[in-house]
């Protein structure tokens, strides 16, 4: 059995290098939330908490996280006995929603008792790969022009699938433009449920530009409403905001509401409800690929290593450190060469923080221990 016997949590923000849109908010600077579990054998585990700082992608945000794990979550784990991070994981969901916010301990949890039994954690998960299919996600851009340089520069890169966010007004004509500039490139786009069903014409020209997918179109709980467009398109849809849950994805199947689930670890509350949603959508034969949130490194080796079961079968959000940051908060970055990126075969994480650096760059601070 294993017993937590210190909490620490540290607000950190880092520069975004490239300014990052989409169709609810712009992005300058990302502020997340390391956690450090501290176990009785002197174990350490670092996870998480990925949020946005404003409420747009969920109802959480930083403020949020950082009040729910300090006045709840820490009390709930610190003393508390496991021996597995599903047993953890259990504790945690006394704490409804919140999922960003549990998913940060969730993952902290996996790091730590993966690291004790000296296994990388994609091991411990299920993985089954050594090198995982790296896509892009792109912005939306000042111009088309733009927006043609950035898709360039990341097929220049390697990357195996590109991603666009989209918003009403800013839909068909870009898609085109790139469509047009790279007619081979699997290429895919996101409108983070921006979409209305009034606006089925522009989704129809859409569905004519050979995307990979169309990823959350209409807003999460328009289950039904995206059955119905499925129905209508030949492109799957792609749910991300609608399944914050494994009882979601079983609804949203049964619906027929999408054919492709992107899992995200932080949206679904951590690695263990991921790894679920991974299961069910296998024995239904639902493609996956594991999202992102602009992850630190942390949060970044988590993904990838989530990336290494066996039916994520698309190429994930799992792009290279420097996309976004000038300098991670692991010592080593995650690094994408030729659109894979490397499983971390070290053990836990497979990535060491760089506790100088995430030091410099804390904006609050908080450590609880038990005897």
């Amino acid at each position: 059995m294993t017993r937590i016997t210190a909490v620490d949590l540290r607000r950190v923000r880092l520069p975004l290098v490239h300014e990052f849109q989409t169709s609810s908010h712009a992005k300058r600077s990302l502020e997340h939330i390391l956690i450090a579990l501290t176990a009785d054998d002197g174990t350490v585990g670092w996870g998480e908490i990925a949020s946005p700082s404003g409420p747009f992608y969920s109802a959480e945000t930083v403020e949020s996280c950082w009040a729910v794990a300090r006045d709840h979550l820490t009390p709930l784990v610190l003393g508390t006995d496991w021996d597995h991070p599903a047993t953890l994981a259990a504790v945690l969901s006394k704490v409804r929603g919140n999922h960003f916010a549990r998913a940060g301990f969730d993952l902290a949890a996996w790091s730590l008792w993966s690291a004790a039994q000296s296994i990388p954690l994609a091991t411990a998960l299920g993985g089954v790969r050594t090198s995982v299919e790296a896509g892009v996600s792109l912005g939306i851009e000042k111009t088309i022009d733009d927006l043609l340089a950035q898709v360039a520069l990341r097929v220049d890169e390697g990357y195996r699938r590109i991603k666009l966010k989209i918003a009403p007004g800013w839909d068909v004509e870009p898609v085109r433009a790139v469509r047009a500039a790279y007619p081979e490139v699997p290429l895919h786009v996101d409108a983070n449920g921006a979409y209305t069903p009034t606006q089925l014409p522009v989704l129809t020209e859409l569905d004519r530009l050979g995307l990979l997918m169309i990823e959350q179109p209409y807003p999460p709980r328009a289950l039904v409403e995206l059955a119905d467009l499925q129905s209508r398109l030949r492109t799957p849809i792609c749910l991300d905001e609608s399944v914050e849950e494994v009882d979601d994805l079983v609804t949203a199947l049964r619906l027929g509401s999408g054919r492709i689930l992107n899992i995200k670890v932080s949206r679904m509350g951590g690695l263990t409800p991921a790894v679920r949603a991974h299961d069910l959508a296998a024995d239904q034969g639902v493609p996956v690929w594991c999202g992102g949130m602009h992850e630190f490194g942390i949060g970044r080796a988590a993904n990838v290593a989530l990336s290494a079961l066996p039916g994520f079968t698309l190429p994930s959000d799992v792009s290279g450190s420097d996309k976004y940051y000038a300098r991670d908060v692991t010592t080593a970055p995650i690094v994408a060469t030729d659109g894979l990126v490397e499983v971390p075969t070290g053990a836990g994480l497979g990535r060491d923080p760089d506790l100088a650096f995430i030091a410099e760059n804390t904006t609050d601070r908080l450590t609880r221990t038990c005897g």
